[in-house]
């Protein structure tokens, strides 16, 4: 799912920020999940992987967390800050209520664990920023057309570069989807920022 996320916000002209885009030990990951939220305008954030963990039994609850952070950015920060947008995505668009109740009210999407859906959520939520920069964004079918594609074709592209799909960083999956799309433009539309 997060590899689809991942490059519909390419192809839509935005670059995804994750904490996995540096590993620093010398760095807090908390600091550097709260620096990568003061950086960026928009947030996406998944909450929909809630499973247990098979050693622990324990479920994982990062994303509620980072949600969290950005949240209270937008209330407490400057005012740059409270500018900030969020997309939040989860599998069923209530199932939220049952692990994480406060959020209520807030506008949840589902992408029912399916990439094509997820990739037409994301489009149609940047689209709106992108069109107050002029720039038109296809549609999320087409935009999920191409990471199918793109799929298709990544054991090629890895292999040309000695790397193993399974094995990919979250580095090395953007530098490929952003090496395929330039080989691939929908457009000449300038990219937002």
């Amino acid at each position: 799912m997060m590899r689809a996320i991942t490059f519909a916000v390419y192809d839509c002209g935005f670059f995804p920020r994750a904490a996995l885009e540096e590993d620093n030990a010398g760095e807090v990951r908390y600091h550097k999940i709260v620096r990568i939220i003061e950086e960026c305008r928009f947030g996406i954030h998944d909450i929909s992987r809630v499973q247990l963990d098979r050693s622990t039994r324990l479920p994982r609850f990062n994303m509620p967390l980072e949600l969290g952070l950005f949240l209270g950015a937008t209330a407490y920060g400057n005012d740059r800050n409270r500018g900030k947008q969020c997309l939040i995505l989860d599998r069923d668009r209530f199932r939220y209520q049952k692990f994480c109740s406060d959020i209520s009210g807030q506008d949840i999407r589902s992408h029912s664990a399916k990439p094509v859906r997820a990739i037409s959520v994301v489009r149609d939520w940047l689209s709106i920023p992108a069109a107050l920069n002029d720039v038109v964004i296809p549609s999320g079918s087409k935009i999920a057309a191409r990471f199918e594609l793109f799929e298709a074709e990544l054991p090629e592209w890895c292999r040309r570069q000695q790397l193993v799909p399974r094995e990919l960083t979250f580095t090395d999956q953007g530098r490929l989807i952003e090496e395929w799309l330039n080989e691939h433009p929908w457009s000449g539309a300038p990219a937002v920022t």
